[in-house]
């Protein structure tokens, strides 16, 4: 089970008055799993994982099967915000790092939708034309602009290489099971559809078929992932001060009313890049509203160390940071020792560079406590399909809980039209 550290806040609390919070967040836990609170009737995520049956894996999986008998080489994922993160930072952190240049066989997955850049767009169209592809779209409306733009590209490109017909076996839609552009198309070209239920929010949905399609033809494990969320489902829903979800959704509020305003989602693992970025949208998009939250970004050290580190260390004390541990590396590389010496580092001959990774993160925390920004750990075990659905499910819950418990809906997000109003007035949209 994902595991929880809590002493990086320490100096920072007063046992008592944590205990307090962690009271707290066992109410809103309880107002969460008794589906009392506001957005009540967007709680369909908290059992996806023990509700998902063989059935519906198997039908995920039947389009892997399906575009492997086509030789698709190539898919590309429409789809923005929790259309499209979970599925990315998943696919990032299982995949080799290089894996687009070792000439790896089967499916690539790539995205778009997720920007109204030219350059990108355009970059894209000439990547499709070399390749044997096939699209899936993420859309509830099927009007959202993003990828309503990259998909009315994207199928006509399909439709103008393979025909009509064929075409429509390359795309999947993944939409509202009943109204919806989107859904009257598919209905009406006769795609393969996956449903968004009504009772799942985007950044809610990676467990859903709109984060697991992508997962499953990007060649990984949706089985393994559903079996780690499924325990984090069971051990998370425990009523208790010891649920590691209720004791960190305590520390975030407790800190956050302490004048701690901004979190740091970090990483000394590159490979979770995009899981802070899933992160950022999750609770940003669930805590910001009515003037209230915490501001939710994201670091990969060492990396960030060397850019973002003088800032962290020194800078406005309104930081705290939460730190993915992955405990078990994947591979084993060792430093070799060297005749000359010449950079110094015999000292180190014979260790792991996860070992040195290892104390750069100790001594990080030491130093960033030391100048007050206190660190919370998350610790899984190692980098795959199961401990990775366990982090999904973990962060989706602490953020149901520390949502009410900060006192706002979890799970609308008025705010996200305002800049759509603006732009389709810009744009002259009919209406606007």
């Amino acid at each position: 089970m994902v595991k929880i550290d809590l002493t990086g806040c320490d100096a920072f609390i007063k046992p008592e008055v944590f205990d307090r919070y962690v009271n707290k967040a066992l109410e809103a836990q309880a107002v969460l799993e008794n589906q009392t609170g506001a957005g009540n009737d967007f709680l369909g995520w908290q059992h996806l994982p023990s509700e998902t049956g063989q059935a519906e894996i198997d039908d995920c999986l039947s389009v892997v099967d399906s575009w492997l008998e086509r030789e698709v080489d190539l898919v590309v994922v429409i789809g923005i915000g929790g259309s499209y993160l979970g599925a990315k930072a998943a696919i990032e952190a299982l995949s080799h790092s290089f894996a687009a240049h070792l000439g790896s066989q089967g499916l690539k997955v790539v995205f778009a939708g997720e920007n109204l850049s030219e350059d990108y767009t355009a970059e894209l169209l000439d990547l499709v034309r070399l390749h044997n592809t096939a699209c899936v779209v993420i859309s509830k409306s099927g009007t959202t602009t993003e990828p309503a733009v990259a998909f009315r590209l994207l199928k006509r490109h399909l439709e103008e290489t393979y025909g009509k017909e064929e075409a429509c076996a390359r795309i999947v839609a993944i939409t509202d099971k009943a109204r919806g552009a989107l859904k009257s198309l598919s209905n009406q070209e006769g795609y393969k559809t996956f449903v968004i239920e009504d009772n799942v929010g985007g950044r809610f949905s990676v467990l859903t078929p709109v984060g697991l399609v992508p997962i499953a033809l990007a060649g990984f494990d949706i089985e393994a992932m559903l079996k780690g969320a499924k325990d984090a489902e069971a051990a998370l829903s425990q009523r208790s001060a010891d649920n590691p979800a209720v004791r960190y959704a305590a520390m975030r509020n407790l800190l956050y009313d302490n004048g701690k305003k901004i979190e740091l989602f970090a990483s000394f693992n590159p490979k979770l890049q995009y899981l802070g970025e899933w992160f950022k949208q999750l609770f940003g998009e669930s805590e910001g509203k009515d003037g209230k939250g915490i501001f939710p970004a994201s670091v990969i050290f060492t990396t960030d160390l060397h850019s973002m580190g003088q800032y962290i260390q020194q800078g406005e004390r309104i930081l705290f940071e939460t730190v993915v541990t992955v405990e078990n590396a994947g591979r084993e590389v060792t430093i070799p020792s060297d005749p000359q010496d010449l950079d110094g580092l015999n000292y180190l001959a014979g260790k792991h560079v996860e070992h040195c990774n290892r104390m750069a993160q100790l001594g990080t925390k030491m130093a960033h406590i030391d100048g007050g920004v206190p660190n919370l750990e998350i610790r899984i075990d190692r980098l795959d399909e199961y401990n990775l659905g366990q982090l999904f499910y973990f962060f989706e819950k602490v953020c149901g809980i520390s949502a009410y418990q900060l006192g706002v809906n979890p799970f609308n997000q008025p705010g996200v039209e305002a800049y759509k109003k603006n732009m389709f007035k810009l744009l002259e949209k009919p209406g606007y």
